[in-house]
């Protein structure tokens, strides 16, 4: 692992372009002279097929860094490539015809929020199909056939959100954002609110993805989750990436001391030298 936390990779199966590219992001909220930093200088790459979970604490940056990328945040300095296309430090009109063209998608942490509770099922996954002018009859055929993927039945697809648990919910969010084929998926927080038994069925939908050559940004504060599903992680901590690496590599032998202290604090990862008098002392460091 590179000791530099900007670490570039090319990810499974490409031939080294990034579907995602963000170099130098900056977001910053406030009046001048009371501003916040939100983000300092983020640069990250995502290569086709790779997936790249984002790793912190409430309030490390992790849902900006996304919103930003999604241009519902306004950058304050940075470039964001999505595609190989340059939709700039603000985004906005570029990242919409991106949308509409699907090929960046995101999935939220509540699925509420992502799926219309007047639309079926089905009217939820043909939707964004018939926006880029997909026939009907082959919208509802795609339909069907990526509800099967994300292991679900076709007796949902007249179904409205409300009539389903929150594991289908999910699983609809997911489908509805991989109906369009896209290049790049953003996943918030996608299985916090779930039961442990959902949480493991999308997780492993998420790593049956790879197969599809799907680039996925992965974003949670529970790294056992991450662990299981990424190809790399990547370490924010106070909107600053401080430590970037294949999976194994930064579970096995982190090197930054926040990282060291979220390893620690994770109860499927944590090791018999990781005890409570260890976690302080890296606390202890980190605040030093």
């Amino acid at each position: 692992m590179s000791e530099h936390p900007q670490e570039r990779f090319a990810g499974p199966g490409t031939g080294g372009e990034a579907v995602l590219e963000v170099t130098g992001l900056e977001v910053h909220y406030g009046p001048r002279r009371q501003r916040r930093r939100a983000l300092h200088g983020v640069s990250l790459s995502v290569a086709p097929g790779e997936t790249v979970g984002i790793i912190g604490e409430t309030g490390s940056g992790k849902s900006t860094f996304a919103r930003t990328v999604l241009g519902l945040v306004r950058a304050s300095a940075g470039r964001i490539v999505i595609g190989g296309e340059d939709v700039g430090p603000y985004g906005n009109r570029e990242w919409r015809r991106l949308r509409r063209r699907g090929i960046v998608q995101y999935v939220f942490q509540d699925p509420l929020r992502s799926l219309d509770p007047d639309l079926t099922v089905e009217e939820s996954l043909v939707e964004p199909l018939l926006v880029q002018g997909v026939p009907r009859q082959e919208a509802a055929g795609r339909a069907r056939a990526f509800l099967g993927r994300v292991h679900l039945s076709e007796e949902l697809l007249g179904r409205l959100p409300g009539e389903l648990s929150g594991g289908q919910r999910q699983r609809v969010a997911v489908a509805r954002a991989l109906v369009t084929e896209p290049k790049l998926v953003i996943l918030d927080e996608p299985v916090s609110a779930l039961d442990s038994a959902n949480r493991v069925q999308i997780l492993q939908i998420l790593k049956d993805l790879r197969a599809t050559g799907v680039a996925l940004v992965f974003i949670s504060h529970d790294l056992g989750s991450v662990t299981g599903v990424a190809d790399r992680i990547a370490v924010l901590h106070q909107g600053e990436l401080v430590e970037v690496g294949a999976a194994r590599d930064v579970i096995t032998a982190p090197r930054h001391v926040y990282t060291r202290l979220l390893v620690g604090s994770a109860p499927t990862l944590r090791t018999a030298s990781a005890d409570r008098a260890e976690r302080a002392r890296l606390r202890a460091l980190l605040h030093a």
